[in-house]
This record gives C-alpha cells, sequence and structure tokens, in this order.
C-alpha cells in the first residue's frame, strides 16, 4: 500500500494510502468519537459522530468512510464539528431509553461518555421509542429496541455468521431492527450482536436482573467452574492489559462470594479431548468411503455414525444449533462428545459427588462461560443423566465482572488462589480450548497417541492456529495424512459444508467455531473487541500452555485417576461423557414488553 503524507490537526503524519481516517487517525493516538463504526464490520457512517473537516473541500465528513490521500489536511476538532457532534448525540438518545444501571455496557458506556464530553443534553427531545418492544430469543438473548439506535451493526454481524435473523422493517416514516420472522431464519444464541451493540440495546438473559441467583441456594453445595477463555480476558472489565492471565485471582475473587468450590473447565475439556480423540480413531479405523457419502445423501441415521466421516466439532452450542436447523444430514457427523463444562459438570455430580459423600441433588453448578449459548445449551434434555441436569446454571464472563464489582470486588487487589482438585489442575492442551483451532490442537495431540502409540516430540501444531476464519492442513499421523480444517464464523463453516457436498472425503477432522477467534471472541466476554484483542487473549492461552508439565489432555494424572476409579466402562462413560443431537425447529420468540 502506498504511503503518503498527511496532516491531521497540524500534526504531519505518514500513512496508507486508501485507509480510512478513523483508522489512521486511531493507530495515531488521535481520538475520533464513533458508535457505529466496528472494525469486523462494514462502514454504515450512521451514527454522524466521527466528524471531520478537510481543507479544500465543503461541509463535514465522516471519518470512518473517508479515505486517505495525498496532501490531506485534517481537523478532528472545531466548533463547527463539535455543534453537529452535540445536535446528533441529542438526536441519537431521542431514540435511546437511558437505563444506565440496568446496561450491559455500564459503566464504560461510549455514549454516556460522549454526552457527558462535549455537553449534550440526554432528554433534550422525547424519547421517541417508550414503546417499541423488548424480544427474548430462547434462554439466551434480550433484544430491547427501546434502545436501539438503528446504527445495524447487529444486522450486520448477523448477516456476517450467515445467519440473518436480524432485519429491518420500514415503520410508517421509520425504521426497526426486528427478529426475523421467516420458518427459515433462526437464531442460534451465539451473542456476537451483543459485542457489536454500540449502546447495551441487546444482553444475555438475567445478564443483571439474576445476577446473585446462584449465591442463594442455602442448603445446597454451591460449585463455580471456570471456562478457559475467561482467565485472559476478564481482568479487561478491571483495566487490567488485554491478555492479563488471571486464573487464579478469579479463584479468589469468587471464594470471596462465599461460594464452596471452584474447579476449572479446563479439567472438563481435557475430558471432552479424551473421549473426542478416541472417537475420532475409532471412526477413522471404521470409516469406508459409501458412509461419508451416504450421510450427504440424508441416508446415514443417527445410530450409524460410528465410522462416518468427517468428524465434525459439538463444542460449540451455536454451531449446533445451525446444524440441527439448518442441515440435519450433517447430524451424524458431529462428536458425541460432550463440550468441557457439561463434561466437569457430570464429573462433579457423580465422581467428585461419590468421593466427598454428597448427594448429586444437592450440588448447585454454575458455570463462568464466555458464551451466551451456553445459557441454552444447559437446557438441552439431552445431557441429563438420572434426571439430573450436569449444570444448573450459566454466567457470562461480564455477569461474574458486573457480580464482582456490586460485591466490592476488585479483580487487581484478589489473592490468587488455586482451583479446588480433582477438577483444578488441567493440562495445557485444555487451557487452549479457548482459541480458535485449540480444540483441534488438543485432539490431535491425544489422536497422535491414541493411533501410533507414540507420544509426540513436537506438542505444537501452529497450523491451525490463528484468527484467519478458514484454515486448513494436512497432519501426519503414523503412515496416515489426516486432512483437517478450521472454521471461526458460520459463514466459513457454510463454506467447508458446500465444499463436503462436491467431496464428502474433502476432509477428516472440523473443527467450528461461531464466535470469530473462537471461544476468546464469545458472546459473553468483555465489550469492546476486535482482532487485537482477540489476539491478545489467545497468545495468553498459548503462554499458559507452554508453561505446563502436562500438555497432553489424555496424561492429565486426575483424569487418569477418575477413569480408573469411576468411569471404568463404557456404559458409564457414555452415559456421562456422551450425548446425542436432533433436528431442532425455530427458537421461541417471545415478546417481554
Amino acid at each position: 500500500m502506498r504511503k503518503v503524507k498527511i496532516k491531521i490537526n497540524g500534526k504531519a503524519i505518514t500513512a496508507d494510502q486508501g485507509k480510512s481516517v478513523l483508522e489512521v487517525a486511531t493507530k495515531e493516538g488521535i481520538d475520533i468519537p464513533a458508535l457505529c463504526y466496528h472494525p469486523d464490520l462494514p462502514v454504515k457512517a450512521n451514527c454522524r459522530l466521527c466528524l471531520i473537516e478537510i481543507k479544500g473541500k465543503n461541509g463535514l465528513h465522516t471519518a470512518c468512510s473517508t479515505t486517505i490521500e495525498l496532501g490531506m489536511e485534517l481537523q478532528t476538532e472545531s466548533p463547527k464539528i463539535n455543534q453537529a457532534r452535540v445536535t446528533n448525540l441529542e438526536l441519537i438518545f431521542a431514540q435511546h431509553c437511558e437505563q444506565c444501571l440496568d446496561c450491559v455496557l455500564f459503566p464504560n458506556c461510549k455514549l454516556l461518555e460522549l454526552s457527558k464530553k462535549y455537553g449534550a443534553q440526554c432528554q433534550k427531545f422525547k424519547d421517541r421509542k417508550k414503546n417499541r418492544p423488548v424480544y427474548q430469543f430462547g434462554p439466551s438473548i434480550v433484544f430491547d429496541s427501546r434502545k436501539c439506535i438503528e446504527c445495524r451493526n447487529c444486522v450486520d454481524v448477523c448477516k456476517k455468521e450467515n445467519i440473518g435473523f436480524f432485519e429491518v422493517e420500514k415503520k410508517g416514516d421509520f425504521h426497526e431492527i426486528v427478529p426475523s420472522k421467516k420458518p427459515d431464519k433462526d437464531c442460534i444464541l451465539c451473542g456476537q450482536c451483543i459485542t457489536h451493540c454500540p449502546v447495551g440495546a441487546i444482553e444475555a438473559v438475567g445478564e443483571f436482573e439474576d445476577i446473585e441467583k446462584p449465591l442463594k441456594h442455602k442448603g445446597k453445595t454451591v460449585v463455580f467452574q471456570i471456562a478457559p477463555s475467561i482467565r485472559s480476558s476478564i481482568g479487561e472489565d478491571f483495566d487490567m492489559p488485554h491478555g492479563s492471565v488471571v486464573t487464579d485471582q478469579i479463584v479468589g475473587a469468587i471464594k470471596k462470594l462465599g461460594v464452596d468450590y471452584v474447579f476449572d473447565v479446563c479439567v472438563g475439556a481435557d475430558y471432552t479431548t479424551t473421549e473426542e480423540a478416541k472417537e475420532l480413531k475409532s471412526r477413522i479405523e471404521n470409516n469406508t468411503r459409501q458412509q461419508s457419502e451416504r450421510a450427504y445423501e440424508h441416508k446415514t441415521e443417527r445410530s450409524e455414525n460410528k465410522g462416518v466421516l468427517p468428524m465434525f466439532t459439538s463444542c460449540c452450542p451455536s454451531w449446533v444449533k445451525y446444524v440441527e436447523f439448518h442441515h440435519p444430514e450433517l447430524i451424524p457427523h458431529l462428536t458425541t462428545a460432550r463440550s468441557p463444562h457439561m463434561m466437569s459438570g457430570g464429573v462433579i455430580k457423580t465422581y467428585w459427588a461419590e468421593k466427598e459423600n454428597i448427594d448429586p441433588k444437592n450440588i448447585y453448578v454454575v458455570s463462568i462461560m464466555p458464551c451466551t449459548s451456553k445459557k441454552y445449551e444447559i437446557t438441552r434434555k439431552e445431557f441429563e443423566f438420572n434426571g439430573i441436569k450436569p449444570v444448573d446454571y450459566v454466567m457470562t464472563t461480564r455477569e461474574l465482572a458486573y457480580l464482582l464489582r456490586i460485591k466490592g470486588i476488585d479483580l487487581k487487589k484478589v489473592k490468587p488462589v488455586p482451583a479446588d482438585n480433582p477438577i483444578g489442575d488441567p493440562s495445557g492442551a485444555g487451557v487452549i480450548y479457548g482459541a480458535s483451532g485449540g480444540v483441534m490442537e488438543s485432539a490431535l495431540r491425544s489422536a497422535h497417541e491414541m493411533m501410533t502409540g507414540k507420544q509426540l516430540k513436537k506438542l505444537e501444531f501452529k497450523e491451525v492456529r490463528g484468527m484467519r476464519g478458514f484454515k486448513t492442513a494436512n497432519i501426519k499421523i503414523g503412515n496416515r495424512k489426516l486432512k483437517v480444517a478450521i472454521a471461526n464464523g458460520i459463514a466459513n463453516a457454510e463454506k467447508i459444508i458446500q465444499q463436503l457436498k462436491k467431496d464428502p472425503n474433502k476432509y477428516d477432522y472440523i473443527e467450528i467455531m461461531t464466535c470469530f477467534g473462537g471461544c476468546i471472541g464469545g458472546g459473553g466476554q468483555p465489550i469492546p473487541v476486535n482482532d487485537e484483542i482477540r489476539k491478545a487473549r489467545a497468545k495468553a492461552l498459548y503462554s499458559i500452555d507452554t508453561k505446563k508439565k502436562v500438555r497432553a489432555a489424555h496424561r492429565n494424572p486426575d483424569l487418569i485417576k477418575s477413569y480408573k476409579e469411576y468411569f471404568t466402562n463404557n456404559k458409564i462413560i457414555h452415559h456421562i461423557f456422551h450425548s446425542s443431537f436432533n433436528s431442532k425447529k425455530k427458537t421461541c420468540i417471545k415478546r417481554l414488553l
């Protein structure tokens, strides 16, 4: 890209021609206010706050949609610009019902911050949306259209995910964002709309109203378990640098809430990896070309999946939901191994409960997840055993941060405490589950030894790592080359599906994560988020892995011990560690107001 010289506020800058003014200014540390802009999404220039003046050109221009040209001289602040920003802010407030204390962005609301900076009056105009509806999508998402400023970020990110559930509907002189009524459009509850909404119009179910519910179960043993990715993300909500590793501080903070035990879902990831690697080995050994082809002809039943390839991961509930609604023909290809927190929830309510002599019905398990769709996953009847749910409640990363703040607990000042055993000391493979490619790499480490009988000398599979939305690799395991694919984002998953329709044998093993970058970019994670933040979170997880003594899931000593003591036969292993999937109907959309 050609370098050109420009001036911003009198400062000489060398910039890439063709980049937007907003991108260049941000890189140079020059603040230009913007609400609707997000680097993940197309530029729309809807909020009209990133206004600039260009020498030699009349009027005001939006920095997000203006590209750099040779010799440009720009102003980002002036009486004219600031007055226009005030007017635009006041008009935005006219279509945003303020509920600041009950907001996913509080206390870091950009809209509120800008109103204070420029002296805009929040209530200069009447709220024109006070009678708009509030919707709930399944057990996971709440969309309050009274707060919506119609920036259309939710529409764009939903389209980027290949879902298209949010639509723009014309009503009189105005437009309104609404959930789709079309029978072929369904919300997969991923929460990417939440992390891309600049004004908190979308949040997780119970994000504030039920925040203390898990602490009110007197007479029960309350157990919290923390997901792999939150150890490198939650610190952001306490003004810590992106990628700060705070595993033991999280445990210490949760104990301060009065919780009895805190376990690590990374150990659950070790169980998932072990079972998934065993299943991959079995499928490869039992596969015939005809089995894979039959699956794509809609002829393979759920019970016939023993040798069906490729095998898809199933630990992302939004991906599973997408398959069950849009591609039920792929159900036989989903691994039956449960997701990590459902694994560890099962271990807690069986193996651990027996060791501690606690009735499983008196254990209340709370999972701290980066994911809004996990709230849906725990409602699935397929995961219950003996009428018992492995996990009783899901709290997002943001919810835990909010709970700690209202209880006066500052994560930066908390004394580190290790997680409780025997579900507290994971392998390195369990930790990297939080990043795109991590599930694949974890399984390959174990599958290699299971298939060859030899330990890997080099444990890293760097070809499956990174933020790219679609990655492929050929992995040598013994005398076999395993063809693998990794996708984050459902649009990229759909590309793989279309490839497989043409060639069912193109891949052997496929990892799919709905959220960009994997769980480190999940819908329940701290806001804001972009690729640089995702990279920092992922890098931190890989750094933990390199420092671990045990880096292969199936070699976790606590896991090995549990298989010897409790999970001793295929019947109980299948009962607690595996599940099934079925085609599903459209998610229930409730109108709350």
